[in-house]
């Protein structure tokens, strides 16, 4: 039907997922997309069977992604972007979550998105080409917001084995990007996307502060346009170099710059300090 790139995308039924698909078919791009919930992702998009593959995939099961990937080489003819958006946030304190309520969150953001890799890799590699978006947060950059801590955990780690995989995937011609997004106006902060802590401690003042205010107060309000989000990476996918870094809105690109800012005067307060811990030469 088209020359264009076969893109696969999880977590495609609601939020950015949904709009990047809906952006891409509207483009001309043939797409697979994924999601828990196949009703809620087919009632939400309709397209030609040739350009459109909707596909049911639970991420902590190898062998349902490994299908996935299977089917859209099969059905669609190939596999040249693969975008892992699929995942929720999860607030609390550090000490209020549980051993099990932290590690489902690490489970679906990380241990999902590597079984959609280990998968995805290998028809990439083979064929010399493709696109990689792996969708972290600009929590994932910057981990200073109270009771965000495992979000901010499993974000940190999206970002980390992406830079890897890029160095690894360079030498195929395979390229890599973490996306870093800002406030977008999606649904991610509603109480379907967004885990809070079974057992809440009331010490934890500014952490039940960061909560009131991401669910009454920036849930609905969010500055970013998630039609424009859809815009730049479909750009991006098409740059010949794109790049390993993609910070998402404005609010983003300003919480990365007081990041940097804060890292370099840590640097510089200490570097006589900390750089003196090398062997002493001999004479």
């Amino acid at each position: 039907m088209t020359t264009k790139k076969i893109w696969f995308v999880t977590g495609a039924s609601k939020g950015l997922g949904l709009t990047l698909v809906q952006q891409l078919l509207a483009a001309g791009y043939a797409v697979a997309a994924t999601s828990r919930n196949l009703a809620e992702l087919t009632q939400a998009v309709s397209a030609a069977p040739d350009q459109f593959l909707p596909l049911h995939m639970d991420l902590s099961n190898e062998a349902s992604v490994q299908q996935a990937i299977q089917a859209t080489i099969s059905a669609l003819g190939g596999l040249d972007v693969v975008v892992n958006n699929a995942g929720y946030g999860q607030l609390g304190g550090l000490e209020e979550l549980t051993d099990q309520e932290a590690r489902q969150n690490f489970e679906v953001n990380v241990f999902g998105l590597l079984n959609v890799l280990r998968h995805a890799t290998p028809h990439l590699r083979q064929q010399g080409s493709g696109r990689v978006f792996n969708i972290s947060s600009v929590g994932g950059y910057s981990g200073n917001f109270p009771g965000w801590g495992i979000y901010c955990g499993t974000k940190f780690a999206v970002a980390g084995l992406t830079e890897s995989y890029a160095a690894e995937m360079k030498e195929f011609g395979v390229h890599a990007t973490v996306v870093y997004p800002g406030y977008f106006r999606t649904d991610f902060l509603t109480s379907g996307s967004l885990g809070t802590p079974k057992n809440p401690i009331a010490a934890y003042q500014a952490v039940r502060d960061s909560q009131a205010a991401h669910e009454q107060q920036i849930n609905g309000n969010q500055p970013g346009d998630p039609v424009k989000a859809a815009g730049v990476l479909i750009q991006v996918s098409e740059a010949e170099n794109p790049p390993v870094h993609l910070f998402l809105g404005e609010d983003a690109n300003q919480m990365a710059a007081q990041k940097i800012a804060t890292v370099q005067h840590d640097v510089q307060q200490w570097q006589a300090v900390t750089s003196a811990t090398n062997f002493a030469v001999e004479a």
